[in-house]
């Protein structure tokens, strides 16, 4: 595609996207900004929510990653479900019961003032990181296609692309961005749909075809079993699928807005179930797309793989322009959707957890304008750096940023016992170093052991038995 044909794509989405900023944004308050004045249909929640925690490095990881695990995320899918069944019934009411809009002023009022900060500040670290990295692919991605055929920095790049996501989430907060998601889900299912078809019918498959296809091929393992050392290994998988989603959705500012948006417990629980089935399905397909991408780009003589694969099939010309329409689309809406989520996120509990100023709409405008700001300068750091990351370290990064906020969260609900609330900060940092630690040493302490996301579970655990160290004995222990 030319530099020309991709901006007028984006452009295109942008201004719809706008429009429906704009539409969703009239009638606005600040109980809006944070969760939509609790009138969000469960539905249109839970489709805004299959496309929520895909971001552009779901849109090109997945796929691409087909080459190296086969089909092996579907085994973390599996926990995914199991996990929104926990959030469904066990968070969900905790949140409405406490009626708080950060869902970190629980640990407020569970431990103390440490504890909430360390919480808050923790979600801040990770989401920030997150969403940068997440972003940071996308514009590498117009970098090539856009910027450096037209001779432009990648400064500019990012600058452009944070001021549509600062524009788009600065005049409505949360109900902006259900509507928005609600579209990024719309855009990727149909990318994603109808590139499987245009490459199906490229490669010669009908329907019966395409699914022997896919089923006989060496990339379509889905279970791991036989090496309990191996990454892909089954219970890893699952349990690290598990921890994630309770840990990146259940205990995620970004994420919980949504749901908590809707009217009742009974419609967020409605909404969580669904989404996670849905999302099953739709990552299920990108796995699947990956085959054919393979596939075709093994016929065509095309030689990239991993993250550079599905832009290089889709930009090749060897397909109808349709196809990279699709992935310009796909990868704008979920990668700029992502962002503008995150952004909203960190702006609400930036401006109530970390500074205390819930109701003061001046502050929150300011704060996400500094949000804005430093989002673009860690996109810069990162393009600094060379560091071009795929969902595997999305995943890792997660498994020490929310290790910490899961093990407080899940002492908190289980033990039912006082703390030494000044020490948690101490627990929260040291625990993902003892992890560090030991990743870095497993092969060569526990016979060839790798840790993949159970790292997740092993921060946590660390985190729990160090706050049990610091449980209270006495009502005036501090």
């Amino acid at each position: 595609m030319s530099p020309l044909a991709v901006i007028i794509t984006i452009v295109a989405y942008f201004a719809v996207m706008l429009l429906i900023s704009w539409l969703s944004g009239r009638g606005g308050n600040g109980s809006s900004d944070f969760y939509g004045g609790r009138k969000s249909n469960w539905l249109l929640v839970a489709i805004a929510m299959i496309g929520a925690p895909m971001s552009g490095v779901t849109f090109v990881s997945v796929p691409g990653m087909v080459g190296v695990s086969g089909m092996g995320y579907i085994q973390m899918l599996l926990g995914f479900m199991v996990g929104y069944v926990v959030i469904a019934y066990v968070l969900t009411p905790l949140y409405f019961k406490l009626n708080v809009v950060s869902i970190y002023q629980y640990l407020e009022q569970r431990f103390g003032v440490s504890s909430y900060k360390t919480g808050a500040w923790f979600f801040f670290i990770s989401k920030m990181l997150g969403a940068s990295v997440r972003l940071f692919l996308v514009c590498l991605a117009l970098q090539l296609l856009v910027f450096d055929p037209l001779g432009l920095p990648f400064a500019l790049n990012v600058l452009i692309s944070v001021l549509i996501v600062f524009l788009y989430t600065f005049r409505n907060g949360v109900r902006s961005v259900i509507w928005t998601d609600t579209l990024r889900t719309f855009c990727m299912v149909v990318a994603v749909v109808l590139s499987i078809i245009f490459i199906a019918k490229n490669l010669g498959l009908d329907f019966k075809g395409l699914v022997s296809t896919i089923r006989d091929s060496s990339m379509s393992r889905v279970f791991y079993f036989d090496d309990v050392n191996h990454p892909q290994f089954f219970w890893k998988q699952f349990l690290g699928g598990l921890f994630t989603v309770i840990a990146t959705t259940g205990l995620d500012q970004d994420m919980m807005q949504r749901t908590l948006s809707s009217k009742n417990v009974k419609d967020s629980q409605k909404n969580l179930i669904t989404s996670s089935i849905l999302q099953t399905v739709v990552i299920s397909m990108f796995l699947c797309l990956g085959v054919l991408l393979y596939m075709f780009a093994a016929a065509n003589g095309i030689s990239e793989t991993g993250d550079k694969l599905f832009p290089a099939v889709a930009t090749s010309g060897l397909l109808p322009i349709a196809v990279g329409v699709l992935f310009i689309v796909g990868l704008v809406a979920s990668a700029y959707g992502a962002g503008g989520s995150a952004l909203t996120s960190l702006t609400t509990s930036f401006t109530i957890d970390i500074l205390g100023a819930a109701g003061k709409d001046k502050v929150r405008k300011w704060v996400h304008v500094g949000m804005a700001v430093l989002m673009a300068l860690t996109i810069i750091v990162f393009n600094a750096l060379n560091n071009t990351s795929t969902i595997d370290a999305v995943y890792k990064l997660a498994s020490y940023t929310y290790g910490p906020i899961l093990g407080m969260f899940t002492f908190g609900i289980l033990m039912k016992k006082p703390v030494r609330d000044r020490w948690v900060p101490v627990v929260a940092i040291v625990a993902p170093l003892i992890c560090l630690v030991l990743q870095l040493n497993s092969e060569r302490w526990f016979g060839g052991y790798k840790f993949s996301y159970e790292l997740l579970l092993l921060n946590a655990g660390l985190t729990f038995l160090g706050l049990c160290c610091l449980i209270r004995k006495t009502p005036t222990e501090a």
